[in-house]
């Protein structure tokens, strides 16, 4: 048995003595593939076994301290707050690579994050991480006949401006939720319509982060559509991929159809659908309460608050170049 087999053995081994309400959170998050999520979180902990399954009981602790099993069944209403998060918080899935991977949109620099409170943002942000580990990614396993348990994702920074600063403890607490609950579920981060504010903090933090980390960010060229098309159809392109050149977006199509942020994408329709009716199952059985969704987010990694502090400090550098701006 070679090594990451046997650390894979010694991990079940530890979580079979575990409780009962640990392990039924732990099939939720599963979904029929153990030696795969243990995998996950053993790569996340450099296959030290005890630190990985400290990281596991964590993130088990976690679901079931905030209920997260059953956060698809809450939804975020009325529809109007709902849209108000969709149009401020830009993701959405644009389709998938020719592999059958999820390919999700991010407008990292359009999102503004300031017109719902924390609590909303980080409830939608778990939902669309459920949703995927849930229905999408096993929709897509069946569909190709093998295991598919990660995404790619498609960071779009035009527009970030200094004025990013006051997004980053929020941004922290999104990305805290995703390194310690849903480790690896991302293979590669590519960035697009990276401005100069991006260059000059990607120089500083890229030597800080972890090789595993930088390994999987890929910064390609303008909109990244060409790089981006050897591995995905045109159709599955995120619309801000599709800029350059005349092929732009179809006249046929709608725009906030094209649109993955948009609530009105076919994504986020089956989502709010979804969510809409899991939540009416459930109000058969108990009352709801409706209302923001608080969930406790975890104190970040101490490596992940330094990396904040240079970026933050690098923006501060360069807005206070003279009152020099950069395109």
């Amino acid at each position: 048995m070679d090594s990451s087999q046997e650390a894979i053995k010694q991990l079940n081994d530890l979580m079979d003595q575990v409780d009962e309400h640990l392990k039924d959170t732990f099939e939720i998050l599963h979904q029929g593939y153990p030696s795969e999520t243990f995998v996950r979180f053993l790569k996340a902990r450099d296959w030290s076994v005890s630190k990985a399954h400290k990281m596991l009981i964590d993130c088990l602790t976690w679901r079931l301290q905030n209920e997260i099993d059953n956060i698809l069944s809450k939804p975020i209403i009325p529809i109007d707050l709902y849209k108000v998060v969709r149009d401020s918080q830009l993701v959405g899935l644009s389709g998938f690579s020719r592999e059958g991977l999820p390919v999700f949109g991010i407008g990292v620099g359009m999102s503004t994050l300031d017109r719902a409170s924390v609590h909303y943002y980080v409830q939608s942000h778990i939902q669309i991480n459920e949703y995927r580990d849930r229905v999408v990614l096993p929709a897509t396993s069946d569909l190709h006949g093998r295991y598919i348990g990660t995404c790619l994702k498609v960071l779009d920074m035009t527009g970030l401006k200094l004025s990013a600063l006051s997004q980053i403890k929020l941004l922290t607490i999104i990305s805290t939720v995703d390194d310690l609950n849903y480790p690896e579920k991302t293979d590669i981060y590519y960035i697009v319509n990276a401005p100069y504010i991006f260059s000059a903090c990607w120089k500083v933090v890229k030597p800080l982060l972890q090789e595993r980390t930088r390994k999987k960010i890929q910064v390609l060229h303008g909109c990244g559509r060409d790089e981006l098309l050897k591995i995905m159809d045109y159709a599955s392109l995120p619309h801000f991929c599709k800029r350059e050149g005349s092929a732009g977006l179809s006249r046929h199509s709608s725009p906030d159809i094209d649109n993955c942020f948009s609530l009105d994408h076919p994504f986020h329709q089956e989502l709010y659908n979804y969510v809409k009716q899991q939540s009416q199952n459930k109000a058969l059985k108990i009352p709801v309460k409706l209302g923001s969704f608080h969930v406790e987010v975890p104190d970040p990694d101490p490596e992940d608050t330094m990396i904040v502090q240079t970026i933050e400090s690098e923006l501060h550098k360069i807005s206070d170049q003279n009152g020099v701006t950069h395109e």
